[in-house]
């Protein structure tokens, strides 16, 4: 029998996030989206340090967004590193094939360029 663990690690301060005590947490700020692992304590720190900020602002859609960040004449890389099919492939891909990866978050880069390379 072979069981591969993997541990979600606060991006902050290290320490590891323990099952239904934190995860990713998103945002954005000048038209670029961040993602962040984060303790609940933590989450709560950045939640609690924009609340200022979130309170007065207005909520933007996604296409306006898009259309008012600015616009540069060299091509950008897409924000998002697939599709979510192609991310769930991956991850049962890597799954079957010994690789540590989690039902959630980031999928770490050598693991998608050793799924690319299998295809």
């Amino acid at each position: 029998m072979k069981r591969i663990t993997t541990e979600l690690v606060d991006d902050l301060d290290g320490s590891i996030i323990g099952q239904g005590e934190g995860g990713t947490v998103s945002f954005s700020l000048d038209g670029k989206h961040y993602e962040i692992d984060l303790t609940s304590a933590n989450a709560e720190q950045l939640r609690g340090a924009l609340a200022p900020f979130v309170a007065k602002a207005r909520s933007a859609s996604t296409a306006r967004s898009a259309s008012a960040a600015p616009r540069s004449s060299s091509p950008r890389r897409r924000a998002s590193a697939g599709s979510s099919a192609e991310t769930q492939a991956i991850r049962e891909w890597a799954q079957a094939n010994g690789y540590p990866v989690g039902d959630r978050g980031r999928i770490a880069a050598e693991i998608r360029e050793a799924y690319a390379a299998a295809k």
